[in-house]
């Protein structure tokens, strides 16, 4: 950042100037008026460590006020770009409210200056964006509140055997305006928010009555499901005693509850081990779901002592046409194996994958193949 200096009674930017930077004062006091009907009005006083001018750098307008020197001061200034790029790594939402507070400053400050105040209907894009994901949010949280959500089931088959074993539990938001959600947005969105905990709650609910369910129409073997938990989950004090509480108040046998986490999520490894080691304490199989696509370490991975390892169908799709991947995936089932841990393939699409994960001694299998998320009442007949 360029340092200026600005000597007391000179003239920083004057109203109606072309906003090409922002400031940060460094030491000194300056002082922000405008004008209303003729006369000088003092907005405020800043001081050291007080930012001036970036509002009009924000929404791109003139400037609404005129900054003075009322001593000496220095100034860092703050180019355009270095606001932009910071704003544009921004969640939508805080951009959105950013953007309609100032819209708001710019309707007040004109009213006090007795001026015409010019009403934009037109919204910025990352407003659009902002404000959407808040409807969006809004809704989810209805949604939660309403039985707006439902629960997918996807089998995953025992391959020696060839009998489903178990399935994962997947969330899936029919929205009534917009249909189907993707999972990978409302999913994140819930992440970004502790509205993550009571959608997996309500998932963890679903799943354990699914299971009762499966049991009482006289499943053989009883099934287990699968429960994605998010980073945000984990950190959440208590989770696991409520997995459990779940579990004994159903009335189901141990193992009817894995909890997967996904790769990515392992970064926090010390939290992670304490949740896999209170999970054994209750009989609670953990599973590292998308092996081999996320920021794990090795060197970290092997203090995680996960019962199952899933690997990404982004190896699995090509392993028959591509030596390479299927030696990649060989390598995956061969270190799963060593460690004692079963393994889980995705992806399988074809008899002559499954056959291969029959070669391979793979324990289940999982993909379109097996059966695509169904919701209980589809799976029941």
């Amino acid at each position: 950042m360029e340092r200026i200096i600005l000597h007391k009674d000179q003239v920083l930017f004057t109203e109606g100037d072309a906003p090409t930077v922002a400031y940060l004062i460094e030491s000194g006091e300056i002082e922000i008026t405008t004008s209303r009907a003729g006369e000088r009005l003092v907005l405020s006083t800043l001081i050291s460590g007080d930012l001036l001018g970036e509002m009009a750098v924000i929404d791109d307008a003139p400037r609404t006020a005129t900054a003075i020197a009322l001593s000496d001061c220095v100034l860092f200034q703050i180019d355009r770009t270095q606001i932009s790029e910071r704003l544009a790594g921004t969640d939508p939402i805080i951009r959105a409210l950013l953007e309609g507070q100032l819209k708001r400053y710019r309707g007040a400050l004109a009213a006090m200056q007795g001026k015409e105040i010019h009403k934009n209907d037109t919204d910025t894009a990352s407003e659009k964006l902002g404000i959407g994901k808040i409807r969006l949010e809004s809704q989810l949280r209805e949604a939660l509140n309403t039985g707006g959500l439902d629960v997918r089931y996807q089998p995953l088959l025992h391959v020696q055997s060839n009998k489903v074993a178990g399935y994962e539990a997947l969330v899936r938001w029919n929205h009534p305006e917009r249909g189907p959600i993707s999972p990978v947005e409302f999913v994140a969105l819930a992440e970004e928010t502790s509205l993550i905990v009571p959608v997996g709650e309500y998932v963890f609910d679903t799943a354990c009555a699914a299971v009762k369910t499966f049991i009482e129409h006289g499943a053989d073997p009883k099934p287990f499901i699968a429960v994605n938990v998010s980073a945000r989950q984990l950190s959440h004090p208590g989770l696991i005693e409520r997995i459990v509480a779940r579990v004994d108040a159903a009335g189901l046998p141990k193992g009817s509850l894995k909890v997967e986490i996904t790769e990515s999520q392992a970064l926090n490894y010390e939290m992670v081990e304490k949740v896999i080691s209170l999970c054994h304490n209750h009989g609670i199989k953990v599973a590292l779901d998308d092996f081999g696509t996320g920021y794990s370490h090795l060197t970290h991975l092997h203090k995680l002592a996960f019962d199952t390892m899933k690997v990404d169908q982004a190896f699995t799709r090509s392993m028959l046409e591509h030596p390479r991947s299927m030696a990649m995936v060989k390598a995956i089932v061969a270190m799963a194996k060593a460690i004692d841990a079963d393994i889980v393939v995705e992806g399988i699409e074809t008899e002559a994958m499954l056959q291969a994960l029959r070669d391979l001694g793979c324990d289940y299998a999982q993909g379109y193949l097996i059966g695509k998320p169904q919701t209980l009442e589809e799976l029941l007949g």
